[in-house]
């Protein structure tokens, strides 16, 4: 009697569809945050997560229904819910060691592909099973609350409607509030607990699986426990800042000379100050050739606009070295900007602006001397800044002896690189470009103006600095520095497969890197390869 009682009342079958509906949505957002650190969080990525939970939830929907027409036993729905939910707080606990292991595992067995496949499998491994369970939701339910033939097209629409909100609702909730809020083991854990109340409420109310329920409880309270404080970057020690925004998974560190940004936990580092405010030996360094090919240092109030502001290390570089020099910056990411203010010691004269960079160039109509173009998403430059659209739209953002700087942070020998369409898609709009290689790095920086004796002007400019450590490393750009004869490739707005090409890099420099310890494993198994570490 106690099950025919909370089955009648709809509201509350109507709610199981609101929160199984929410759930899936934010165990969605939450896989991408889950997977950004270890695969970035390009369309590639999230194509592989909407497309496995589209398998989960099809195979649940099928499964479901037929469990429903044969059994249909509200326990083992109601039972199916608590299930998803241990499993779903489990996620911050385990997740990040499946990851890495499914990877490790894949780096000896795939020769292509690896990040795809690793993303893939992990997605598989990780969220198939729960998403699978919280589809058969809906076809059973049906079965519950559809009452007569007469009214079953109105209360089928009403469950659609309710999963319908609740997804909408669980796309905005960890988006802009629970994630930049508390986190994503924590918004896993949120919805777990939901998931886990709604079984629980039908399970009291029938006076049935005391002990599954207590079992249940423990281990979403354990998991609780031992997953909330995980970190992604859990090898890490004495982090001085670990969080999350709205755009990334962020850490701040600090070594006895530098303070470090890193965005993805591996890959390596976007913004970095040195603490005596030397050179930073990075692409930075180089990037400062384009305000003295610019005449920086000869102009009465000289503008640079750096799109893609990290904590602002070439921005306090600048105003370092060219005096009198005015530094504005556009960063997406306002959480990024706030820890620059709090351990990078970003300028108070540098002005901020929170907004994608090229829509603030579409918004302004100021002309800059030069133009920083270092705007990543993870491991590729966002599509929409790669364009020949885009690029047009810097030059003319540009004084007539302006500089754009843009740093390509994936070098490849490939032909067809991305580096190639970057540089090609450029030199089909700027009349001069030039490049030179980061020493002991995989960063080019490429130069682009309409002056075509720029590297001539370049040279006596560069002969003039008194800095002496400046001097030295603009000599060393000048001599490295090389014309760029555009090819034919271009990115435009209809067609920027920026994030596919800078898989195929990634993807080249893995296999470099693992190579010596495919060979060991090759020749003396897995034991040759830990002894080799």
């Amino acid at each position: 009697m106690g099950t025919k009682k909370i089955l009648k009342n709809k509201y509350y079958l109507y709610m199981t569809e609101f929160f199984a509906g929410m759930s899936v949505m934010a165990v969605e957002l939450g896989a991408s945050r889950l997977l950004a650190p270890y695969f970035s969080s390009s369309q590639i990525v999230w194509t592989i997560i909407i497309g496995t939970i589209m398998i989960a939830m099809a195979l649940g929907n099928i499964w479901g229904g037929k469990s429903a027409d044969k059994n249909p036993d509200p326990d083992k729905l109601y039972m199916r819910l608590i299930i998803a939910a241990v499993w779903i707080a489990a996620i911050p606990l385990a997740g990040k060691y499946i990851i890495l292991g499914i990877s490790a595992l894949l780096v000896f067995a795939v020769n292509s592909n690896l990040l795809i496949w690793a993303a893939f499998l992990a997605c598989m491994v990780i969220f198939v099973f729960p998403l699978f369970l919280l589809g058969t939701v809906t076809p059973s339910l049906v079965k519950y609350t559809v009452d007569s033939l007469d009214d079953s097209g109105k209360t089928v629409g009403t469950l659609g409607a309710f999963n319908t909100i609740g997804s909408i609702i669980g796309t905005f909730v960890p988006t802009f509030v629970t994630i930049p809020a508390v986190g994503t083991s924590i918004t896993f854990l949120i919805f777990s607990g939901i998931l886990l109340v709604l079984g629980l409420v039908y399970f009291i109310s029938t006076k049935a699986k005391p002990v599954k329920c207590g079992v249940s409880v423990f281990l979403f309270l354990l998991c609780s426990i031992f997953g909330s404080a995980g970190k992604f970057a859990f090898w890490e020690s004495g982090l001085l800042y670990e969080g999350e925004s709205i755009y990334n998974y962020l850490q701040v560190k600090e070594d006895e000379d530098s303070v470090i940004l890193s965005t993805n936990v591996l890959f390596g580092v976007q913004s970095i100050m040195k603490k005596d405010d030397s050179l930073t030996g990075m692409y930075y360094d180089y990037a400062l050739a384009a305000p003295i090919m610019a005449g920086v240092p000869e102009k009465k109030d000289p503008s640079i606009l750096v799109l893609g502001m990290g904590t602002g290390t070439y921005a306090r570089q600048c105003q370092r070295y060219f005096e009198g020099v005015s530094v504005e910056g556009v960063e997406i990411d306002q959480k990024i900007t706030d820890l620059a203010e709090e351990y990078f010691k970003l300028p108070e004269a540098v002005k901020v602006t929170t907004y994608d960079g090229r829509a603030y160039l579409n918004a302004v109509d100021e002309k800059y001397d030069v133009i920083m173009v270092d705007a990543y998403q993870d491991i590729t430059i966002p599509f929409q800044m790669s364009s020949k659209e885009f690029f047009t739209m810097v030059r003319n953002h540009l004084t007539d002896d302006g500089i754009m700087v843009v740093n390509m942070n994936m070098h490849a020998e490939k032909e067809g690189n991305i580096n190639q369409y970057l540089s090609d898609t450029i030199a089909s709009v700027f009349g001069a470009v030039c490049t030179v290689d980061v020493e002991n790095s995989t960063n080019r920086v490429l130069f682009a103006s309409e002056i075509p004796d720029n590297m001539d002007a370049f040279g006596a400019r560069v002969r003039k600095i008194e800095e002496q450590e400046l001097k030295t490393l603009m000599e060393k750009v000048e001599g490295s520095m090389e014309p760029y004869e555009k090819g034919g490739y271009l990115l435009t707005d209809d067609q920027a497969p920026v994030e596919l090409l800078g898989m195929e890099v990634i993807d080249e420099l893995i296999q470099d890197e693992v190579g010596y310890y495919k060979q060991v494993f090759k020749e003396e198994g897995i034991r040759g390869v830990l002894e080799s570490f």
